[in-house]
């Protein structure tokens, strides 16, 4: 339970967290930030890392000057396009192996399937700005066997668009006065437009499975 706190704390202040690791560790914050982008786009057993609220928070310190904006998008883009990529290369190689693994979230798997199948190749772009799905977007496009070609243009093209969106959204509208006074509402209101679409879809399988008894 101490352990949740303690994450729910990283995600809603995530502003004085970022703050703390650029004052102790200068420009080794950008590995920092690359590592943790790649690490929750890239690796099926992390979704839980803030992807977001992160980007959008990092913006909001390159307006102000503590962080480079055009090595940030650099290393972020980067990030995420690699992380996606390890990602597709592993469920490529477990193929349909890795529903009967136990280190596998199978919940979350077949979230991500039913988005891949309602988006198809699109999936892996929108997949972006859903938290959770965007980690195993790449995984089950793998498993399926999406052509690399296909899904290396829609991780290039999700990739930048995720990152340039989110950390542009922090520096323009990050340094706004009532955003910097309520950065912890602006965090819970990217999280919840975040996991929108999930709920939404959650509830029309529900009603349609309704409807159909």
């Amino acid at each position: 339970m101490e352990l949740i706190k303690q994450f729910i704390d990283i995600i809603l202040h995530i502003d004085k967290h970022l703050a703390n690791i650029i004052n102790e560790y200068g420009a080794l914050t950008y590995s920092i930030l690359f590592l943790v982008v790649f690490v929750e786009t890239g690796f099926v057993i992390m979704p839980f890392l803030p992807g977001d609220s992160l980007l959008f928070a990092a913006g909001a310190f390159a307006a102000n000057g503590e962080l480079n904006l055009l090595i940030l998008l650099g290393l972020l883009m980067a990030a995420a396009i690699l992380g996606d990529t390890i990602n597709y290369l592993i469920g490529r190689k477990l193929g349909k192996h890795a529903y009967t693994l136990s280190w596998v979230n199978h919940q979350h798997l077949d979230k991500a399937q039913a988005f891949y199948d309602t988006y198809g190749g699109k999936a892996i772009i929108l997949a972006r700005f859903v938290p959770i799905v965007r980690t195993f977007a790449p995984f089950v496009a793998g498993i399926g066997s999406m052509p690399y070609l296909k899904f290396i243009s829609y991780n290039i093209i999700g990739g930048i668009a995720w990152v340039m969106i989110c950390v542009f959204a922090g520096y323009f509208f990050g340094q706004i006065e009532i955003v910097k006074k309520n950065f912890e509402l602006v965090i819970l209101a990217i999280i919840v437009i975040s996991i929108l679409p999930i709920a939404i879809e959650v509830w029309n399988a529900r009603r349609t499975a309704a409807s159909s008894k």
